[in-house]
Formats: C-alpha cells, sequence, structure tokens
C-alpha cells in the first residue's frame, strides 16, 4: 500500500424514530395510504385503527368495537378488515362498520390475526386461537365477488403474507415454526401448491411475525422476541440486514412515504411483565426506519366488484 493512503470502511448507523407517542397493547399490520399519505396500522386487542399524518404530525384513531386482527384499503377508499366476527367493511370518515361474512363463527376461541390484499385484490387473512394453545388457525381468501375460500388449515399463529415480484409465489408465516414458506401462486385463480421452507429463522432470533417485500423481491421480517427487523433472500434463505430495535416484540413491517424509503415498524407490550416494560418503555411504539437504502412497493387494495 503506497505511504499515506488510508482505507477508510464506512460503517452505517440505522436509529429507528418514535413516530408518534401512542403505545399499542399490540401494534400490527402497518399499511401506507398513499391517497392521503397516512401510515395506517391496529392494535388488534384494543379494536383500534390508528391513521398518522407525517405532515400534520397528527394522530386519528378508529374504534370498530372489537379486536381487528388486519385491514387493508379499498379501490373506494374503505377498509376491507379482518375482525374478530369475521369479515367486514369500514368507513374510515364515519367508522360505520358493515360486516360481509364470518367463516368462524361457529370457533369463539379463534380470532383473525394478520392480513393483506393480493396482486389480484383479493383480501387474505388467517386466524388463530386467542389462547395461542394450538393449531385450531386457517388462513382464508375473501374474493371480488365477498365470497370466502379456505387455503389452509392446522395454523397456530398465522401471520406474514407476500407476493413475489412475478406473481407467481406467495409467501406465508406460521409463527411458531419459525419457518417462512412459499407456494407456487396461480394469481387468477388464487390456488396454491408446492409448499415448501424458504427461510429457516434462528431460534436466537425469535419468532417471525408480520413482514413486507422490497421492490428487488427481498422479503423484511418482523421478530417477535427478536429485537429487530430483517431482511431476507427468499431464494437463498440468507439474511442479509438486520436493523436492530428497542424492543423485543416486533410485529410488522411496511414501506412507506412519498417514494416508499421509509420502513415503518410496528410493536407490542403484550405480555411484557413490570420489570420488562420498565426496561422496554418503547414496547409498543410505532417506528419509522429512514435512510435504509431500500425502496417498498405500494399495498395493493381490494378490488370490489362493479
Amino acid at each position: 500500500m503506497p505511504q499515506g493512503v488510508q482505507i477508510i470502511t464506512m460503517i452505517q448507523t440505522i436509529h429507528p424514530e418514535v413516530v408518534c407517542e401512542l403505545k399499542s397493547e399490540l401494534g400490527e399490520g402497518p399499511l401506507w395510504d398513499a391517497s392521503r399519505s397516512l401510515i395506517c396500522w391496529v392494535d388488534i386487542l384494543n379494536g383500534h385503527i390508528h391513521e398518522w399524518s407525517p405532515q400534520k404530525k397528527s394522530l386519528n384513531t378508529l374504534s370498530v368495537g372489537q379486536m381487528i386482527g388486519a385491514m387493508a384499503l379499498t379501490d373506494k377508499g374503505d377498509y376491507i378488515a379482518a375482525l374478530k366476527s369475521g369479515f367486514g367493511k369500514i368507513d374510515p370518515k364515519t367508522t360505520e362498520l358493515e360486516m360481509i361474512i364470518d367463516p368462524e363463527g361457529h370457533m369463539p376461541l379463534n380470532r383473525f390475526n394478520d392480513g393483506k390484499c393480493d396482486p389480484e385484490g383479493r383480501f387474505w387473512a388467517g386466524t388463530m386461537p386467542i389462547a395461542e394453545d394450538g393449531s385450531t388457525g386457517s388462513l382464508y381468501m375473501l374474493d371480488n365477488s365477498l365470497n370466502v375460500t379456505k387455503k389452509e388449515s392446522d395454523i397456530s399463529v398465522s401471520n406474514g403474507l407476500a407476493w413475489s415480484l412475478d406473481r407467481r409465489i406467495m409467501y406465508f408465516i406460521d409463527s411458531p415454526t419459525r419457518k417462512v414458506v412459499g407456494y407456487d401462486y396461480d394469481h387468477d385463480g388464487g390456488s396454491l401448491s408446492n409448499k415448501r421452507t424458504v427461510i429457516d429463522i434462528a431460534e436466537t432470533d425469535g419468532f417471525p411475525d408480520g413482514m413486507t417485500i422490497d421492490d428487488e423481491g427481498m422479503l423484511w421480517v418482523a421478530h417477535w422476541g427478536g429485537w429487530q427487523v430483517a431482511r431476507y433472500d427468499p431464494v437463498t434463505g440468507k439474511k442479509l440486514l438486520s436493523v436492530s430495535m428497542p424492543v423485543a416484540q416486533v410485529t410488522s413491517c411496511a414501506f412507506g412515504g412519498t417514494d416508499f424509503k421509509d420502513l415503518y415498524v410496528t410493536t407490542a407490550r403484550k405480555g411484557l411483565s413490570e420489570k420488562e416494560l420498565e426496561e422496554q418503555p418503547l414496547a409498543g411504539s410505532l417506528f419509522v426506519i429512514r435512510n435504509l437504502g431500500h425502496k417498498g412497493l405500494p399495498a395493493y387494495q381490494f378490488k370490489t366488484k362493479a
């Protein structure tokens, strides 16, 4: 090496920022509403949809009167939601709830958990036992005619959903398995086949929870009990990047902002002891991670049949 030449290794430090003072009991399902420039998320156990405007620094909370596992935007500007009593539509202006169908009305000990729309504008959402003591959950698809089809069963904690950029693979998480699985996905009819493991999560990393996909086809997975959100290559199964979080129970993530370069991350306080809450005063907060060097995509909307 020539004298006087110095090699400098650049180390990028990523700092998650707290978005607002609100703390959720079980924050989940972040969703960027580009039409209103809002980041939206749910507090499952309290039955709330939260809407935060980064521009106005203002919070609006919708109370739906029951547990809400997930929601997505419709092409009419409403929310389509997976609630304790089934699938429903919510008017964000009036909070009026119109129930559609309850595929598990005969299973009062279950509730809906995570959900998301697929590229064809159908809403997928899975259930789980409220007591988290078995595998009575299932994965459902609500189509554009408002018909429900069961797609998977024997699920413990139905969680993250994502679709590959070429729309040929659907990714799914049943958290206790510590796996992300992939299915061959028929985007015309929504059928699934050829289930296989694409990512194994190390035991030291906690449990995989919610997830999203970036514009390079890499998966971003929130780690419940793992103090992190991480980027994975679903082709090789390798972890590419890990962002440390100041709280243990990291629940889900979604890209947002005008250019989809901000990663919003939900977290939870549920189940933490008083001592753990003292050690994690930010538990339950919504965080944003900026300047990741990666970009997301707009969330698919539910297509209402004309």
